[in-house]
């Protein structure tokens, strides 16, 4: 066996790991499927690793850090959707959900629970590789060359430490939400269009179509928005958004 290859158990699932540079999790019930994916991503550079079930993706969650997770719909142990829930209260890492359903409401409920994209299978090498390379092009920009703080009322984005203060309170935003945020508050008082967030939020060549911005976009308002009160983001109808001067406006 090569040396540089460890494989482990847990949960019931097998967990095995390839060095590489951007680590990667395949949870996958199905051995060739998970062995197909793996090699795909690994031929990308890709440090991956392959769980078998929902208790060994959460095992290798829990004990690793991932910067994407490949996450199958239909798992023996547990549904797929509630599994990705309880993945994105332990990590920030891109969720991909690969399912054989093409089903808009499980996509809906999906966006809502916290993955980034969603891939019907089967699909092909080029597609996967190329909804990666889009979700994690955000990640390898740089960030605006700011140390200052931007206010918006009782909304707080620190652009450098990747934090948001809402009323003092700090909160945790998925990458593809403060993503959104960072592009909104770089540029105040400007309306930002849909096609332009999708650009600069997922990349040029990002495939799905506007439902994915408004879900994601409906998930941040949850986040920083006044319970009670009007939305921080507005929504200038046929047109885009922009942020509120005050969060009250």
């Amino acid at each position: 066996m090569d040396p540089a290859r460890l494989s482990r158990h847990e949960g019931g699932g097998t967990v095995t790991t390839t060095p590489g540079a951007v680590s990667a999790l395949v949870v996958e019930d199905a051995p060739e499927a998970a062995a197909l994916t793996a090699e795909l991503l690994r031929s990308a550079g890709l440090e991956v690793s392959v769980a078998g079930d929902g208790a060994a993706a959460l095992a290798a969650v829990t004990s690793g850090r991932f910067d994407l997770i490949l996450l199958d719909i239909g798992l023996p142990d547990t549904d797929g959707i509630e599994l990705c829930r309880q993945v994105r209260g332990l990590t920030d890492a891109y969720i991909v959900m690969l399912t054989a359903s093409d089903d808009e409401i499980d996509k809906v409920v999906t966006f809502k629970l916290g993955a980034d994209d969603y891939v019907t299978k089967p699909y092909s090498p080029r597609e996967l590789l190329a909804r990666i390379e889009a979700l994690m092009r955000r990640s390898r920009r740089e960030a605006p060359p700011s140390l200052s703080v931007r206010r918006y009322g009782g909304l707080e984005v620190h652009p450098d430490a990747h934090r948001v203060v809402v009323d003092g309170q700090d909160v945790t935003l998925t990458r593809i939400e403060f993503a959104i945020l960072d592009v909104l508050t770089e540029h105040p008082g400007r309306v930002l269009s849909r096609d332009a967030l999708r650009e600069r939020v997922w990349g040029a060549d990002w495939f799905t179509g506007d439902h994915v911005v408004d879900v994601h976009m409906a998930n941040l308002r949850r986040k920083i928005d006044p319970l009670d009160g009007p939305s921080r983001i507005l929504t200038i109808r046929g047109v885009g958004f922009r942020m509120a001067e005050t969060g009250t406006a």
